[in-house]
């Protein structure tokens, strides 16, 4: 089995009012073992449309994961859907009933049992994994030796299916080829140049490893994904292959393993004993929820702030109001009066500052929206920035920045 295909069942996801975050997440974890997704369909909880779709999805893939649509409703439109189009019918499964009931005793609500105990009527030729964390439960149904299953929408309920019981039964039933991916980081050169400069060893690349470019912010990511049937020989091919492309591109890398580059930080910070603190004003606290992210953070990152009104980065930042009535808060020398007073507030080896125009509309202060100003002190050494991004919506503008600063406090600490 190669070949998948997801479906999301819902119109919230259609109307744009929610994410699908499920697809993304369920497409890795299936490359994971080799598995591709080939086609991702987001279609309305309708009977006809989700038979349609079903039909065409086992024309493209062995394998088909649906999510969404799993109510409990008499009116349930994704299990009816799945009944006809597996020529099925659908009824009580004591064990779903009997796992419901304790699920819901266990959390104290017992008393709604009857209203959710439509949840437990399942299509009978399907195998049921109980779901621990709510209660529709994920029906898998077979198809001229081709896989169904069907899961809820939530993706709290989504991972653990997957993780914990999908994924292991596929590794057991299927002879799955070892996957092995590895990512190097490369900064300071255009995607274009990058791929001339690396395209004889990118053709030279042997059958089984695939190369991926993939852009984040102003950073490439070039991914290497290996696949065959013994893992240690994966990973040591595609180390050999790394250590090919290392010397064509050494000025521009910045890692070799990890791959969201708050966890290089975490790597660099934690290897030299460093600490590190945020002052914000424009990204809001996006740079200090991305280096908390990663367990361990406490080690070195001492606190930080987001003193969005000017009088509090004069108060606690200790930011000359001078310097604000003659450069404006968004500015350069603002940035680095918010670094050094932040510095010395959390006593920190480095510290970040950020203040700019996040937008729709223009700052107090008459700047255009997108611009920004950043300043990364180390120690007594600072460097301050600026970008202009109009473009951007005010979300992707605080996430786009807070990744260009960390990735350039990475690049400074690597060199120094």
């Amino acid at each position: 089995m190669e070949k998948a295909v997801l479906i999301t069942i819902g119109d919230e996801i259609l109307s744009g009012n929610t994410i699908d975050t499920n697809s993304n997440f369920i497409a890795s974890e299936l490359k994971n073992i080799g598995i591709k997704v080939v086609q991702i369909f987001t279609i309305s909880d309708e009977i006809e449309t989700i038979k349609n779709t079903l039909s065409s999805a086992f024309e493209l893939g062995d394998l088909v994961i649906t999510t969404g649509g799993l109510g409990p409703t008499r009116d349930d439109k994704t299990k009816k859907a799945l009944a006809e189009f597996f020529n099925d019918e659908i009824a009580l499964d004591e064990v779903t009933f009997n796992h419901l009931k304790g699920y819901m005793e266990r959390r104290g609500r017992a008393d709604i049992l009857e209203r959710n105990k439509e949840q437990a009527f399942v299509p009978t030729k399907s195998i049921v994994f109980q779901n621990h964390f709510g209660t529709a439960p994920c029906m898998m149904m077979e198809l001229n030796g081709k896989l169904s299953y069907s899961l809820p929408g939530v993706p709290y309920e989504v991972k653990p299916l997957i993780k914990d019981q999908i994924i292991p039964y596929l590794q057991g039933r299927f002879n799955l080829h070892y996957i092995h991916s590895r990512i190097v980081s490369v900064v300071g050169i255009p995607e274009s140049i990058l791929a001339d400069t690396i395209e004889d060893w990118e053709l030279a690349l042997p059958e089984n490893i695939s190369l991926s470019y993939l852009p984040v912010g102003t950073r490439v990511k070039l991914r290497l994904t290996a696949s065959g049937d013994h893992e240690d020989s994966l990973k040591q091919q595609t180390e050999d292959e790394i250590q090919k492309l290392l010397p064509l591109i050494k000025d521009h890398v910045i890692a070799v393993s990890e791959d969201k580059i708050e966890n290089i930080l975490a790597e660099i910070l934690t290897d030299r004993k460093l600490t590190i603190s945020t002052a914000e004003s424009c990204t809001g606290g996006e740079l200090a929820k991305m280096i908390t992210s990663v367990s361990g953070s406490s080690k070195y990152f001492l606190g930080g702030m987001v003193a969005y009104a000017t009088e509090k980065k004069v108060k606690i930042l200790n930011v000359s109001q001078e310097t604000v009535d003659q450069f404006t808060v968004v500015s350069e020398q603002v940035a680095q009066e918010m670094a050094k007073g932040c510095q010395e507030l959390f006593d920190t080896h480095i510290s970040l500052s950020t203040t700019g125009v996040a937008g729709p509309g223009k700052g107090e202060d008459g700047k255009d929206v997108g611009t920004v100003f950043y300043t990364i002190r180390i120690n007594d050494q600072e460097v301050t920035s600026k970008l202009y991004m109009p473009h951007l919506e005010r979300l992707d503008f605080m996430n786009f920045v807070s990744q260009k600063v960390i990735q350039d406090l990475v690049g400074l600490l690597i060199n120094q």
